[in-house]
C-alpha cells in the first residue's frame, strides 16, 4: 500500500496542499487542493486573514479524506517574520499583523537605542529588514503594550497552524532565526539580547529542528477531516524548505529561490556576521540540521505579481481597486512577451527600494522612481516589465559579485527554484547579464523542501544527500546558458 505524505505550503498569495509519495526511490507529486490567501484592512493594520487560511488547511485536508489517499504525516510551511500571541487559554491576542504593514516605521531607531545594530548582527546574523519580528515586537510594545504584557505565548504562523491541529506548541528553528532574536552560532533564543529589548522572555521557548514530531492530529479535527495523521514540523520557513530541494552537487552553485520574494545565496556550515557581511545586508537565516542560509533577500517577483494585479483591476489588500484596470486579464506569460517586445528600455530600478515594499500602486512606484532619478519614464506596460525584469537580473548580478567576495568563492552556475523558475523570459535574461549557466527547476521546490523532511522522518531515505539525489532522478530541470 502506497504511504503518503501532506505537504501544505502557503505563501503570500495562495495556498495549497501536495501529497508526495515515493516510488522506486523518486519522488511523486499530486497537487489536490488550493485555496487564496489574502491580506485585509482591520483595525488600521494590513493583516493576514487567518480565519480564511485556516478554513483552506482544513479544506484541502478533507480532499485526503475524499479521494482516499490518507497522509501518514502532515507539515505546514509558510513566509516568515510574522506571529501571533496568544493569552493565558491560548486564545489570540490581537490581530495577525502582516509585515507589509507600516507600524514598524521608526522601530529600527528605537532597537538601535538599546541595542546597536552592529551589536545586534554580531549576535543573530540576520539582515536589517524594517519588517523583521524584532521590529515588529517593538512596534507593538510602544502602540499596544497591554497586549504585550498579556501575552503568554508567540508563535509563529506555521508554528500556530501546527498547535491548531494537534493541540501541541512548539517553536520552530528555522523561522524563529528570521526574527532577529535567535543567536547565530549558540542556535537558541538570545534571552540577554531579549532582556536589553525589554521584551517578556517567557514568550520564547525551547527550538525544535525540522523532523521533530509535534503530535498527532486532535480528536476535533480528526472529526472534520475523517482521519488521523501526525503532524512533523518541516523547514516551516518557505525559503528554508526550498533551499532543502536545490540539487546542487558542488559549493560553485548559486540556489535561487523564486517567488514573491527572491533569496539568493548559498549554504554555509556556520554564520558569517563580520562588518562587511553585515554593510552588504546579507543574512545568516538558520535551517534544517543547523545549516545556514547565507543570502540576500531581493524583493523579487512582488513587484511583477503586483503590476500584474493592478492591470487586472485589483491590489494586494483585498478589496482595493486599482485605478490602472485594462480591457484585458494579464497572465504572467503576457507581461514576459510585453517584455520582449521592448527590449530597447533601458531605464532600471533599484528593487530592493523601500518605495517598492508595500506601495498604494506599484506602476506609479516604478515610473516615480525613474523620474526622480532623471531615466526615462515607461509609456507602455512593455517598457514597465522590461524595467523590472531588468533590474531584477541585474540585482541578482550584483548579489551574486558582493556573494562572491564575501565567501571567497567562484560561481559557476545558478539553481533556480520555486514558481519564478517558470519564466523563462527572466531565466534567460539572468544566465545573458551574469553569465553564469542556469538551471531552472524543480517548480514545487518549497513543497519538495517541506516533503523531504517528512520522507526522511517516515523512512524514505536515509539523510539529505539521498534525498537531493531523488530530486535529480523526479524532476526535470532546464539549462539555460
Amino acid at each position: 500500500m502506497k504511504t503518503y505524505y501532506l505537504a501544505i505550503d502557503i505563501g503570500a498569495s495562495s495556498g495549497r496542499h501536495i501529497l508526495g509519495s515515493v516510488e522506486d526511490g523518486k519522488m511523486k507529486l499530486d497537487e489536490i487542493y488550493r485555496f487564496d490567501n489574502k491580506q485585509i484592512q482591520k483595525n488600521g493594520h494590513v493583516c493576514w486573514d487567518l480565519e480564511n487560511l485556516w478554513n483552506g488547511i482544513i479544506e484541502g485536508m478533507k480532499v485526503c479524506g475524499r479521494i482516499g489517499k490518507i497522509p501518514k504525516t502532515i507539515g505546514i510551511d509558510t513566509w516568515a517574520v510574522d506571529y501571533v500571541l496568544l493569552d493565558e487559554n491560548h486564545e489570540l491576542l490581537g490581530d495577525a499583523v502582516a509585515y507589509r504593514d507600516q507600524r514598524t516605521k521608526g522601530a529600527d531607531q528605537i532597537v538601535e537605542g538599546l541595542v546597536s545594530e552592529k551589536e545586534l548582527y554580531q549576535k543573530t546574523g540576520i539582515q536589517k529588514q524594517i519588517f523583521n519580528t524584532v521590529y515588529q515586537l517593538t512596534a507593538l510594545k510602544k502602540e499596544n503594550p497591554d497586549e504585550l504584557d498579556r501575552a503568554r505565548s508567540l508563535l509563529m504562523i506555521p508554528d500556530y497552524f501546527h498547535f491548531l491541529l494537534t493541540g501541541v506548541m512548539k517553536q520552530e528553528y528555522t523561522n524563529a532565526t528570521t526574527t532577529n532574536l535567535v543567536h547565530a552560532a549558540e542556535k537558541t533564543w538570545d534571552y540577554s539580547l531579549i532582556e536589553a529589548l525589554g521584551l517578556p522572555k517567557a514568550l520564547f521557548g525551547p527550538l525544535s529542528m525540522p523532523g521533530t514530531a509535534v503530535g498527532e492530529l486532535t480528536d476535533e479535527i480528526r472529526k472534520q477531516v475523517g482521519f488521523s495523521a501526525v503532524v512533523i514540523l518541516p523547514a516551516t520557513h518557505d525559503t528554508a524548505s526550498a533551499f532543502l530541494a536545490v540539487p546542487a552537487q558542488h559549493n560553485q552553485a548559486v540556489y535561487l529561490s523564486s517567488g514573491t520574494w527572491s533569496l539568493l545565496g548559498v549554504e554555509n556550515e556556520m554564520p558569517v556576521t563580520t562588518d562587511e557581511s553585515r554593510e552588504e545586508n546579507f543574512t545568516n537565516e538558520g535551517g534544517a540540521w543547523y545549516r545556514y542560509r547565507y543570502l540576500k533577500n531581493i524583493m523579487g517577483l512582488w513587484m511583477i505579481q503586483s503590476i500584474r494585479r493592478e492591470l487586472n483591476g485589483t491590489t494586494y489588500v483585498a478589496g482595493h481597486e486599482s485605478k490602472y484596470k485594462s480591457d484585458r486579464q494579464w497572465g504572467f506569460k503576457d507581461l514576459a512577451d510585453e517584455a520582449e517586445r521592448a527590449e530597447g528600455f533601458s531605464s532600471v530600478v533599484d528593487v530592493n527600494h523601500q518605495s517598492f515594499l508595500a506601495p498604494d500602486s506599484m506602476i506609479d512606484a516604478v515610473c516615480d522612481y525613474c523620474r526622480n532619478t532623471n531615466q526615462p519614464v515607461p509609456k507602455s506596460v512593455g517598457e514597465l516589465m522590461q524595467c523590472v525584469y531588468k533590474s531584477l537580473a541585474l540585482c541578482y548580478k550584483d548579489a551574486i559579485e558582493k556573494l562572491s567576495g564575501l565567501t571567497g568563492r567562484d560561481y559557476t552556475c545558478i539553481h533556480i527554484v520555486g514558481g519564478g523558475c517558470q519564466d523563462m523570459y527572466l531565466n534567460h535574461m539572468i544566465a545573458e547579464i551574469t553569465g553564469l549557466t542556469v538551471y531552472a527547476g524543480p517548480v514545487e521546490g518549497t513543497a519538495i523542501g517541506n516533503l523531504m523532511i517528512q520522507f526522511i522522518a517516515g523512512g524514505e531515505f536515509e539523510d539529505l544527500k539521498s534525498a537531493r539525489d531523488s530530486i535529480r532522478r523526479s524532476f526535470d530541470m532546464k539549462e539555460i546558458c
